[in-house]
């Protein structure tokens, strides 16, 4: 009975000692330092940028000075969506995501996260130039009644032109004898008067009294010219300012550019907005500029550096962040690796790197 005890001990020693070597069957273990770790990116400037088949930007940049901090080896590995990039890392198929990964519920719930090493936010970019085009201003004047007032403008040129046609007609004799001719003479002279204010050379036929009269024409067409003037600049004034996007509030009914599986189309959603999709800002600030949507809802750093380096682009970042986060690095759930960039992580922000590195990328307002 006391050799059976011994035994049955000794098992349970040594099976608790293996499950403590172990780990976890789970657990993620760093590999042997000969081998290199498979490190999942996604192209998003100006944390990770691709030049000659080459990754940089301010992600990459920590990410190897943690590399070499911890002496490990990097392998990237591109990804098309930061949504394909934290299915990956949930999947184990990358060892850690290196790109401005927002922390959220959702992904912790699938993911680890290092220590948060940028912090960050929504914000919008609209295109500057996003007026009405012509059918908004026809549709403006016609709800505003200013059609029907140029409708019976028409109707007083017209009218102004026969009789002018007439008159001269009647008491010049150089006018043209010929209908045709004569409607066109009067024509432009009423048209030079409504357009311009001024009227062509003519003869004074009476004196004072023609003197008189063609000082009522001009008080008629500078009124018209005026009126003209200001119906369209109040109609464009008011798209312009419909139009406009400044907030968050302004968005619902317009289409909104967002990229697949990020925090940006997650709060779209959410918020009832109309959302289209775009892998990559490039592609939605081409949405933007040619109209197919109204503005693009993104991480703030990103727009804010695109509308930065791209001035030849007529788009600019409005209002205030909104949703603000945090950004890590992803790694695959219970990962050894957590807990050591973690720490370097924190020594990175203590040390000062961090903060340089945001002066070099973003400025010194950043």
């Amino acid at each position: 009975m006391f050799f059976h005890f011994q035994r049955v001990a000794l098992f349970a020693i040594i099976a608790f000692s293996t499950a403590i070597a172990t780990g976890p069957a789970s657990a993620q273990s760093v590999p042997p330092a000969d081998e290199a770790l498979t490190v999942g990116v996604y192209v998003h400037p100006p944390f990770v940028m691709e030049a000659d088949g080459q990754f940089e930007g301010m992600a990459i940049e920590l990410w190897q000075w943690l590399a070499s901090r911890l002496d490990l080896e990097s392998e990237y590995v591109a990804f098309n969506t930061v949504g394909a990039l934290v299915d990956a890392t949930a999947s184990g198929e990358v060892d850690v995501a290196v790109t401005n990964i927002t922390v959220t519920r959702g992904r912790a719930e699938r993911i680890d996260f290092t220590h948060p090493w940028f912090d960050a936010g929504q914000r919008i970019m609209v295109n500057e130039f996003s007026g009405g085009d012509f059918s908004d201003l026809v549709a403006g004047l016609s709800e505003s009644g200013h059609l029907r007032a140029y409708g019976w403008i028409a109707v007083v040129i017209i009218v102004a032109t026969v009789l002018v046609t007439l008159f001269d007609r009647r008491f010049d004799k150089d006018f043209p004898r010929r209908w045709r001719d004569g409607l066109a003479e009067g024509f432009y002279t009423v048209m030079s008067v409504a357009t311009s204010g001024k009227p062509p050379a003519r003869k004074n036929l009476f004196g004072w009294m023609g003197r008189f009269w063609q000082g009522l024409w001009l008080v008629c067409g500078i009124a018209v010219l005026a009126y003209l003037t200001s119906s369209v600049t109040s109609v464009m004034t008011t798209l312009s300012l419909n139009n406009q996007i400044n907030t968050v509030a302004d968005l619902p009914g317009r289409p909104v550019g967002v990229q697949p599986g990020s925090v940006s189309e997650d709060y779209a959603r959410q918020a009832g907005l109309t959302i289209r999709p775009f892998d990559h800002i490039d592609q939605a600030v081409e949405a933007l500029v040619a109209g197919r949507i109204e503005a693009i809802v993104g991480d703030a750093p990103v727009l804010e550096y695109y509308a930065h380096t791209n001035p030849q682009q007529s788009v600019s970042v409005v209002g205030p962040i909104f949703a603000p986060d945090k950004y890590g690095f992803g790694l695959p759930q219970r990962s050894e690796m957590t807990r050591q960039l973690s720490v370097e992580l924190i020594g990175a922000h203590e040390s000062g790197l961090i903060a340089d590195l945001k002066t070099r990328y973003f400025g010194d307002e950043s």
